[in-house]
This record gives structure tokens, C-alpha cells and sequence, in this order.
């Protein structure tokens, strides 16, 4: 496998592998060890979801020292987490809408890791054996609320507030690759996720001495430094070294 979309044609939910512009639908369990059909469908006509249904997205904050640093927050001693609702879910292309408009939103690009089996207390030197693959994401923040409140969840799980797609790459290294974010074509974060504090596989092994992971439930890494305020009209494009770049608007 490599690029892994989820789509929808007509009342068909179905998985399939990207490949120039065509898709070919999976059989069997995309998460076990599924074949695809021969023929390929032509993308025109067929409409992208967001590239898994998790059971849970959890979020990870201040995993960037510069990130940290700019929120006048001290570095984290072990992985600063909480859950965002599965209903904040946006698929690429899809319209980020500001319940507030007199609050200040913010953009957060950042690397997200899919689970592909069920694990519980899994080593870091174990973890890549349960990530499914990577795929781009946003963490869109209602700043105001946030700031306002002990606990980060509703100000981060707004409707659309989690953009995610269009692919999942099952097939990269998440230790070396550039994230960026540009709004409006303009670039405003930029930064390399050898820069995390807590790697991808210390997330999962952290993650999940907490709780249970199921197939398809989303990590949300972290995001680097230039976080800044979305407006009505921004086009919001999140790229991520060997991914597919996630691109939204606002409204």
C-alpha cells in the first residue's frame, strides 16, 4: 500500500488506493491485509471524506519548543494531550467555518498518525508496528475560548475544526519530513518534524499506557511556531514532506 483515501459515490463509503488521479477500491479490511480491485475509478464524480472514521482524534500540545515558546508556555515534561470530537472532522477541500467571528481563530498545521491495529502499552521501540501511515491535519483553536478555560476540548472541537487528508501514506518515515502551512499562498509556518519534542512513536507508546487505540483513530502531533488568525475568504494549505497537501478555505 501507499496513498489510502476514503471517498463516496453515490451511497457507497468505500477505501482506496490514490494513484494519479485514479482510485482503486479496496477489498476486504483496509487495516488487515486487503487487495484492490484491478479497475480503477476516475476521481470526477466521486467525493473525498476525510481518510478515516476514528473512533476518537487525540491532540497533542506544545510539541514544538518554538510553539511552546511563542504561547508563553514552559516545555512539557511528558506528552500534554486531550480529545477533539470525531464530529470536528473536515475532509480536504472542505470549509472551515467560524462559529465566532469576534473571536480570534487560529490555523495549526500538523503531522497526524493513523492507527492501523489495536494496541495498549506498547513500547516506543514497538510503536511503528501499530501506525497504519501519516496523513496532514489542522488543529483549528477558538483562541478566545482557550484562553479563557482550564482545559483545551471545546475550544478546539467546533464543527470543521479538524481538518484532515486527503490521504494516508503508509509508507514514510515521520522523523525528517518539512511542515508547512501557507494562507492565501503566503508561507506562515515552516518547520521539520525532527523538531518534535515527543516523536511520533514515544506519542503512541505514551498514549496509549492511557487508553486503548483502535484501527483508524487519529494522533494529532503538535504544530511548529507561526500559528496565526483565519478569516473569512483565507485558503488554508497545510504541506507535509512525501504527503499529498491538505488545502481548505474559511467562511
Amino acid at each position: 500500500m501507499a496513498a489510502i483515501g476514503r471517498f463516496q459515490k453515490g451511497d457507497d463509503i468505500f477505501y482506496a488506493k490514490v494513484v494519479e488521479g485514479e482510485v482503486y477500491p479496496v477489498r476486504g479490511d483496509v487495516f488487515g491485509s486487503p487487495s484492490f480491485e484491478k479497475k480503477p475509478i476516475k476521481l470526477k464524480g466521486v467525493k473525498t471524506l476525510t481518510p478515516v472514521a476514528p473512533s476518537k482524534i487525540i491532540a497533542v500540545g506544545l510539541n514544538y519548543a518554538d510553539h511552546a515558546r511563542e504561547s508563553g508556555k514552559p516545555l512539557p515534561k511528558e506528552p500534554l494531550f486531550w480529545l477533539k470530537a470525531t464530529t470536528s472532522l473536515l475532509p480536504d477541500g472542505g470549509k472551515i467555518e467560524i462559529p465566532f467571528p469576534h473571536h480570534r481563530t487560529d490555523y495549526e498545521a500538523e503531522l497526524a498518525i493513523v492507527i492501523g491495529r489495536r494496541v495498549r502499552n506498547v513500547t516506543a521501540a514497538a510503536a511503528a508496528r501499530y501506525i497504519f501511515g501519516y496523513t496532514c491535519a489542522q488543529d483549528i483553536s477558538d483562541r478566545t475560548i482557550q484562553n479563557g478555560e482550564s482545559q483545551w476540548t471545546r475550544a478546539k472541537s467546533f464543527d470543521t475544526f479538524t481538518p484532515l487528508g486527503p490521504c494516508v501514506e503508509t509508507k514514510i518515515d515521520p522523523h525528517d519530513l518539512n511542515i508547512q502551512l501557507f494562507q492565501n499562498g503566503q508561507l506562515r509556518q515552516n518547520s521539520n518534524t525532527r523538531h518534535l519534542i515527543f516523536n511520533c512513536f514515544q506519542l503512541v507508546s505514551f498514549i496509549s499506557t492511557n487508553m486503548t487505540l483502535l484501527p483508524g483513530d487519529v494522533i494529532l502531533t503538535g504544530t511548529p511556531s507561526g500559528v496565526g488568525p483565519i478569516q473569512s475568504g483565507d485558503r488554508l494549505e497545510v504541506r507535509i514532506q512525501g504527503l499529498t497537501p491538505l488545502v481548505n478555505t474559511v467562511k
